[in-house]
């Protein structure tokens, strides 16, 4: 799992199709989400902007949530809305690709460090971004990058709605 993970930050594509065919990998795919849900929980307490539930707890569930809608909306635009003709894929597929993809995310732990943590925090965001453009690209068989760029915008969209809703239930604003 930890040559995946960092083959998965390092955006190898082996790596990812890899994980793409490997079906027993999607719980491996979880606890890289929820390790990273936690060292951004983990961060964000150390740094004063949340508290232990709702950094820790509450970022794992809606961690875990995001991951799930987001594989489940990148599989519905990528498949039917921007589909090509070597298209094909499954949830699994996606939501494995998907949560490897958030490794980088595992240094948000240190974003309680002055100045050094917001730089690392956004530095951190565009690694997954681009981690997840990779990941999407190759559990889509796309030949564009652009098109994989255009199924992850897309996507955020109701990974957007979901959190909001997660926020508003939960009275964090």
């Amino acid at each position: 799992m930890l040559a995946r993970m960092i083959g998965a930050a390092r955006l190898n594509v082996e790596t990812y199709e890899e994980v793409e065919h490997d079906r027993s990998a999607t719980p491996q795919a979880l606890l890289v989400v929820i390790a990273v849900a936690i060292a951004t929980g983990v961060g964000g307490v150390l740094s004063g902007g949340a508290g232990w539930v709702d950094g820790v707890l509450f970022g794992v569930i809606r961690g875990a949530i995001s991951w799930t809608v987001w594989a489940l909306a990148a599989l519905f635009v990528g498949t039917k809305l921007l589909s090509t003709a070597e298209t094909e894929a499954d949830w699994g597929q996606l939501a494995r690709g998907t949560g490897f993809a958030q490794t980088p995310g595992l240094l948000n732990v240190l974003v309680f460090i002055p100045v050094v943590g917001l730089v690392l925090f956004i530095v951190t965001w565009v690694w997954q971004i681009a981690a997840m453009v990779v990941a999407v690209r190759q559990m889509l068989d796309y030949r564009s990058t652009l098109r994989a760029v255009l199924v992850i915008l897309i996507s955020a969209i109701p990974v957007l709605v979901v959190n909001g809703l997660i926020f508003w239930a939960l009275g964090i604003y």
